[in-house]
């Protein structure tokens, strides 16, 4: 038996809470860890697990391993870590969550720089704004654009996403340009809904200490940014968006920026991963390839 092999296995069953969650993460078959565990406390002649119908559990021995096991394994990582980071070439499987927009027009454009700089890393990019159980659904690390009320992650921030009130050159012809949020009244947006949208027809705005939220009448409501960004191009309305997103549109002049005095809060951008003592080097590689192009 593969005593590292087993711990691994223990620990992702013990942290998933389920045999099938955990092959499904570990990309092993079922019955595959299923014998594993059998056979780890075979060898050790203690249960380390209670078993039910519907969820797995850890005994008081398996509460105490499931600690060594972590200790242990962290190590192991933490040397090959070492090795891995002394020839600059971090490799392996890393699975990422991240916003639509965020993964279509800033991480899509300059992918193939990250594979030269890292061509042994397998990137698996997960797009959703939904709240990620990292660790039983394997996901080594989230990206969010909001504030953060949840402690049990660690958070690395990227930076700042500088947002601003846009809309199509047809648009402004057919109802002129906006020159104070009061002026939105006679104007027409296209709402953005998600998991965490509250009222999804207000546009807010930031000038100095004070403070602006507008109901925006409007036809439409969408929940993805490809297509939010494609109607503000098509004049279906007033929309509001990172700078950097739409920083082509702007250029080109297909979307043109209004309110400038009225500019939207600015958005945190961080990356999240779980407690560990040491930090894998493909989370750091990607952790600082992100900075950089933000």
């Amino acid at each position: 038996m593969d005593r590292i092999q087993a711990m691994q296995v223990f620990t992702r069953v013990a942290e998933a809470g389920s045999f099938v969650r955990a092959a499904e993460t570990l990309s092993l078959p079922s019955s595959t860890v299923t014998s594993t565990i059998k056979n780890l406390e075979k060898y050790l002649k203690v249960r380390l697990l209670n078993r039910t119908t519907r969820r797995v559990s850890l005994t008081p021995e398996g509460l105490q391993y499931l600690a060594q096991c972590r200790e242990i394994l962290s190590l192991i990582e933490h040397s090959e870590s070492s090795l891995a980071a002394s020839v600059k070439r971090p490799q392996g499987r890393l699975r990422v969550d991240m916003p639509g927009g965020i993964a279509q027009f800033i991480v899509m454009p300059k992918l193939k720089d990250f594979y030269r700089h890292y061509p042994d890393i397998y990137l698996m990019i997960g797009v959703s704004d939904r709240q990620v159980d990292l660790v039983q659904e394997g996901v080594d690390c989230v990206i969010r654009t909001s504030e953060l009320n949840d402690s049990s992650l660690v958070a690395r921030p990227l930076g700042r996403f500088r947002w601003i009130t846009c809309a199509s050159p047809d648009y402004l012809n057919e109802y002129g340009i906006p020159e104070t949020p009061e002026e939105l009244l006679k104007h027409r947006a296209i709402h953005y809904f998600s998991a965490s949208t509250r009222r999804v027809n207000e546009l807010h705005f930031v000038r100095g200490n004070e403070t602006r939220s507008v109901a925006v009448n409007g036809n439409a409501a969408v929940n993805e940014t490809g297509l939010y960004i494609k109607m503000c191009l098509e004049g279906f309305g007033l929309a509001q968006l990172a700078e950097n997103i739409v920083s082509e549109h702007l250029q080109k002049g297909a979307l043109v920026e209004v309110l400038a005095d009225w500019q939207p809060p600015s958005v945190p951008v961080t990356l999240l991963y779980p407690h560990q003592r040491f930090l894998s080097p493909t989370v750091r590689a990607f952790t600082e390839w992100m900075t950089d192009i933000l």
